[in-house]
Formats: C-alpha cells, sequence, structure tokens
C-alpha cells in the first residue's frame, strides 16, 4: 500500500427516527408520572423509573387482553 492510497469508511446511520421518538415518549412519560406524584424527591424519582418502564406494562396488557 503505497503512501497515497486511503481507505475511507462511511458509517451512516439511519435508526435516528426511532431513537427521537423513544426519546419524546420517555420524557412525555416521565412529565406524566411526576405530575401524578405528590412532588418528593423519592416520588419523583419513582416517576423517572416508571417512566422508562411503562412500555413492558403496556405489552404485557396487550398481551393479556389477547389471551396469550
Amino acid at each position: 500500500m503505497s503512501a497515497k492510497e486511503v481507505n475511507i469508511i462511511k458509517n451512516v446511520k439511519t435508526d435516528s427516527a426511532l431513537g427521537f421518538f423513544m426519546f419524546l415518549a420517555y420524557i412525555g412519560a416521565a412529565i406524566y408520572f411526576i405530575q401524578q406524584s405528590s412532588g418528593g424527591f423519592w416520588e419523583v424519582i419513582l416517576g423517572l423509573l416508571q417512566a422508562a418502564v411503562w412500555p413492558v406494562y403496556v405489552i404485557f396488557h396487550v398481551l393479556t387482553l389477547l389471551g396469550a
């Protein structure tokens, strides 16, 4: 390989729209769960944790309704 030869690698991400949607969903869920709390420190922390795992509960209840 001579000094003039250069290898160029392009890295293209195509999944950024889904990540942005999930980020917005987390922010919306965090706002909802924090508003439902009494506003104490640990209630806000619990609201943030609930916002992170709420899709699990949605899928569980959907599967329960479907009889799975």
